[in-house]
């Protein structure tokens, strides 16, 4: 049966740690899907981290921006992160917010099609001040509204606040 997880939270809250014990909770062998973009040396090193902390019970997919490429149906998947996955559509779109987020939404909508339990990781960067960055307003803004979009499809929302879940919805 098909169920939808967002967790949210700012930056090192514990989001990923949640996330990777509840997927844990729900399978013996989710999907861990990165969609990353490596985009430097200190950000390689980042991933083969976080790669290397990952037991072989997780099947390990790197995919950028099509996640429906992939056939998950019947498993358990951490999608990590949502706001990497929408910077890569963002670049890639020249920074322009509305074909953005409708190719995100688009995305979405494939990916989830299928019958599985997905367990989104996103951040909540619009918790800070406004930027006096024309593009990280554009980018909060893409955010925000695709943070609100999986969270309306949601089956259940945690917020984590210093490594402490707290439900949503």
């Amino acid at each position: 049966m098909k169920r939808i997880i967002l967790i949210t939270g700012g930056a090192r809250s514990g989001k990923s740690s949640y996330a990777e014990k509840l997927a844990l909770s729900l399978s013996p062998n989710p999907v861990y899907m990165a969609t990353a973009r490596v985009w430097d040396e200190e950000f390689r090193q980042r991933v083969i981290r976080h790669q290397e902390a990952r037991g072989p019970e997780w099947t390990n997919l790197e995919e950028e921006k099509e996640l429906s490429r992939h056939d998950v149906s019947g498993r358990v998947v951490l999608i990590d992160c949502v706001t990497l996955w929408c910077t890569n559509f963002f670049f890639d779109l020249q920074g322009h917010v509305d074909s953005s987020l409708k190719a995100v939404k688009e995305e979405f909508n494939r990916f989830t099609a299928q019958d599985a339990t997905f367990i989104f990781v996103t951040n909540e960067i619009g918790l800070g001040g406004t930027s006096e960055n024309e593009l990280q307003r554009k980018f909060t803004d893409l955010q925000g509204w695709m943070n609100q979009y999986i969270a309306a499809q949601a089956d259940e929302v945690i917020m984590m606040v210093c490594g402490i879940p707290l439900k949503i919805k």
